[in-house]
C-alpha cells in the first residue's frame, strides 16, 4: 500500500514536471471583453521569475519573447532545475486586439496599481485594480511570489532596460548582455500606480522593465536581448 501511494505521488510529480517543460498553458481569467489571459509554468526550480509579454496594446514589438523565450529556457543546460518561469502572455488582450494603449474601458492597465504614488483619474481608474485585467496581474503576483518581474513595453524612438526596487544591479547585467542602455524610474516622466512602482516601490520585488524600439522588428529585438533576457531570468 506505502509503495503504491509513493508510486502514485511520484507519477504526479512527473506529469507536473513535464507539463511544465511543454508549457501547461491555462485560462487566468478573462478581459473587460472576454478574451483570455493565458499564463504558463516552464521549468521546476526554486528561483521564481514572472515574465508579463505586455500590457499596453500598441507596444507590441516583444510580443515574441513571451512565445520563444521558455523555449531559450528549457533549451539551455541546468535551467530547467533552477528555475520556475511564469509567463503571462499578454495583460491586455483588448488593447492589442484594437492595436490602442488602454483596455476596453480606456484605461492605462499600467496606472491601476496599489502603489503608493496612485491618484485617481479617468485613464489609471476610480481605485487601484478596478479593472480586471490589472486585478489578475496582482493576484498572480502575490501568489507566485516571483523574485523577479519581467515587463515587455515598446519606447518611442530609443531602447533601453528600466528598472524599479532593488533591480539596479540585474539591469546592469541586462545592459552589458544586450548593448541597452540603463535608465532608473527617476530617469523617466512619473508614472503613477504603475506595476513597476507596486512591484518595485511597495512589494520591495525587483523589476525590469524591457523597452524595445517602437517599430522594432520583433525577431530582431528578440534575438538583441535573448542572452540578456536568459541571464535575468536564471540569476547569472
Amino acid at each position: 500500500m506505502v509503495w503504491s501511494v509513493l508510486a502514485l505521488l511520484l507519477g504526479a510529480c512527473a506529469t507536473t514536471r513535464a507539463s511544465r517543460e511543454r508549457g501547461n498553458w491555462r485560462t487566468l481569467g478573462t478581459s473587460v471583453e472576454g478574451r483570455p489571459l493565458r499564463v504558463a509554468q516552464f521549468g521546476h526550480g526554486p528561483r521564481r521569475v514572472l515574465l508579463v509579454g505586455g500590457i499596453h496594446g500598441d507596444e507590441r514589438e516583444g510580443r515574441l519573447v513571451a512565445q520563444e523565450l521558455p523555449g531559450a529556457l528549457l533549451a539551455t543546460p541546468g535551467a530547467a532545475a533552477r528555475v520556475t518561469l511564469t509567463v503571462l502572455e499578454d495583460a491586455n488582450p483588448d488593447g492589442t486586439a484594437r492595436g490602442v494603449r488602454h483596455n476596453a474601458r480606456r484605461v492605462d492597465l499600467n496606472r491601476n496599481y496599489p502603489a503608493a504614488n496612485f491618484t485617481p483619474a479617468a485613464d489609471r481608474g476610480r481605485r487601484p485594480l478596478d479593472q480586471p485585467e490589472a486585478r489578475l496581474l496582482h493576484d498572480l503576483i502575490l501568489r507566485e511570489r516571483p523574485e523577479l518581474v519581467i515587463v515587455v513595453h515598446s519606447w518611442r524612438g530609443d531602447h533601453f532596460i528600466n528598472f524599479d526596487g532593488p533591480g539596479a544591479a540585474i539591469a546592469a547585467a541586462f545592459a552589458r548582455r544586450s548593448g541597452y542602455r540603463v535608465k532608473a524610474s527617476d530617469d523617466i516622466a512619473p508614472t503613477p500606480g504603475s506595476l513597476g512602482s507596486w512591484v518595485g516601490g511597495t512589494l520591495g520585488v525587483p523589476i525590469l522593465t524591457l523597452e524595445f524600439q517602437r517599430g522594432r522588428e520583433a525577431w530582431a529585438a528578440w534575438f538583441e536581448t535573448k542572452a540578456a533576457l536568459l541571464g535575468a531570468v536564471v540569476g547569472d
